[in-house]
């Protein structure tokens, strides 16, 4: 997790300034790195602190809209060619924003109940793939308007799931082989 140091708006886009924490020795200007699951570009860097910039598109789809300086986000470096794979290819692409709109807990297990689009509803299959603000998971359950997926402990600790709360919103990217499946 990193943590938001500073929002700036400018004409057309917003400037995030992020403390990227140890994954700042890793990072230089022009890399890519995932932020809370957007694919963004390091416009610069000093120390742990790199800055974003933020179209006007990229502010209105996703939920990065609602940040404010003292947030933590979710980051990710950029695979590598020829790097271990570890989940699903995911692009950093956002398919929607939605609602957590319950959360069950019982011991070592947490399920998160997600609003989700009709328009996106067909990529959505019990144990198929999602991203949640960037992070990979299985599709546990599917229902009308609904997806839930499940959260080890290790995830609630290490990554922004475990702050969240019902009424909070979250990137979604749908699986990328589900998009080319049913797309006709």
């Amino acid at each position: 997790m990193g943590t938001v140091k500073r929002i700036e708006a400018k004409k057309n886009l917003l400037v995030f300034s992020i403390d990227l924490g140890p994954l700042a020795k890793n990072v230089r200007s022009g890399d890519s790195v995932s932020v809370s699951g957007v694919c963004l570009t390091v416009t610069s860097k000093k120390a742990r602190v790199a800055s974003f910039d933020l179209m006007k598109e990229t502010i209105r789809k996703t939920s990065l809209q609602f940040l404010k300086a003292g947030d933590h986000v979710n980051l990710e470096l950029a695979l590598r060619a020829g790097s271990r794979l570890g989940g699903h290819f995911v692009t950093g692409h956002v398919d929607e924003v939605a609602v957590i709109e319950h959360i069950s807990q019982e011991k070592n297990w947490v399920a998160l109940r997600l609003g989700i689009s009709s328009t996106n509803r067909k990529y959505f299959v019990p144990k198929g793939s999602v991203t949640v603000d960037g992070i990979s998971l299985t599709i546990g359950m599917v229902g009308k308007g609904y997806a839930e997926v499940y959260l080890i402990p290790y995830t609630l600790k290490v990554t922004t799931l475990g702050l969240k709360k019902p009424g909070d919103r979250v990137n979604i990217e749908t699986d990328i082989l589900a998009k080319y499946l049913f797309e006709k």
